[in-house]
């Protein structure tokens, strides 16, 4: 076994084992955590494995995200280069999962929100229990939805992805598996049992085992699919101002909670968002990985960022002074994108 203070790592039966150990953080990424995921796999690609499980023992978090209060300090201090230093790693991190020729199992049996869905949503397999919740809340802190979501949000079903990374939904796992971020679904008091039963039955395809382990009938419905019309028709507008009409226009309970939310995140935030996603359901990973890098030596020194993190992580007021930008300084966040 190998142990980092934050990180463990093993191999048994045909199976590589990832835990994250930050508890008191929610499993929240720093450099350390990323670098030592990305070379344990590196040093397993040669192994022929049948799995890498990725897991947390934390009773409430499988990964709540990135260290972005960390982040925001090292802005402050104008500490540019550990910033660069950290995304391009955890970047290389989410593009190097993607195309692991190890099948990647993450068993999310808590929060999995930011980082954290990078770090689960380009494995192969994402399974979830009753007690998950995804997100990739960005807009709330003045950031973007990054971690390669850039490329897995345009790819979902209608104009769900949309919707989930302008408004930072938290999904349970009925939106999970209904939208497809999750693949499997194995209930809370077995799901720790998937790394042995894939042990047990080696040579039979992963997807069998955790079928067979699908033991309880997941409940039907869920935000996301009792809303798809709606969200459909809103979210597929072609800008933001067109989301807002939409919203405005429909005006139900739903539509109207939505307006509330989107008035409370950052509009730089939700400005940028859009294009971006609308970019990238064009474009590679790789290139949206890319011109996320990019977008974050900019986002990370804004006002809103350095605001946004001070509400929700920082003194937690959840009461953000958000600036408003010019058309200038929203051609500058969106320049990336022409690179």
């Amino acid at each position: 076994m190998s142990t980092n203070e934050l990180v463990t790592s093993s191999l048994a039966e045909g199976l590589g084992h990832i835990v994250l150990n930050r508890p008191a953080a929610y499993n929240a990424l720093n450099t350390t955590m990323v670098t030592a995921i990305s070379a344990t796999l590196r040093a397993w690609e040669p192994e022929r494995l049948d799995a890498v499980l990725i897991r947390s023992d934390a009773l409430k978090a499988f990964c709540a995200g990135g260290d972005i209060k960390n982040i925001r300090q090292q802005s402050v201090d104008g500490d540019v280069s550990m910033i660069e230093d950290f995304f391009a790693r955890e970047y290389a991190m989410n593009a190097y999962i993607a195309t692991y020729p190890t099948p990647v199992i993450s068993l999310i049996n808590g929060l999995c929100m930011g980082g954290g869905m990078g770090l689960a949503i380009h494995g192969r397999f994402r399974v979830v229990s009753e007690r998950a919740t995804l997100a990739m809340p960005e807009t709330a802190i003045g950031f973007f939805p990054d971690v390669g979501a850039s490329y897995f949000l345009p790819r979902l079903p209608g104009a769900l992805g949309m919707y989930l990374g302008l408004t930072g939904h938290q999904m349970d796992y009925r939106d999970a598996l209904y939208c497809g971020l999750a693949t499997h679904y194995v209930p809370s008091d077995i799901i720790d049992t998937v790394p042995d039963v894939l042990a047990e039955r080696r040579g039979t395809p992963v997807t069998t085992v955790l079928a067979a382990l699908n033991t309880t009938r997941p409940e039907a419905g869920g935000h996301l699919a009792d809303h798809r019309s709606e969200i459909d028709w809103c979210f597929g507008a072609p800008t933001l101002g067109d989301i807002e009409s939409r919203l405005t226009a429909v005006d139900t309970p739903w539509s109207r909670s939505v307006i509330e939310k989107m008035r409370s995140l950052s509009p730089q935030s939700l400005e940028i968002t859009v294009p971006l996603i609308r970019w990238g359901g064009q474009r590679s990973l790789a290139e949206c990985l890319q011109t996320e890098l990019r977008m974050t030596r900019i986002i990370t020194g804004s006002k809103d960022f350095i605001e946004g993190v001070r509400a929700v992580l920082v003194d937690k007021d959840r009461n953000p002074a958000w600036v408003k930008n010019t058309t200038e300084s929203l051609d500058r966040l969106l320049e990336p994108m022409q690179a």
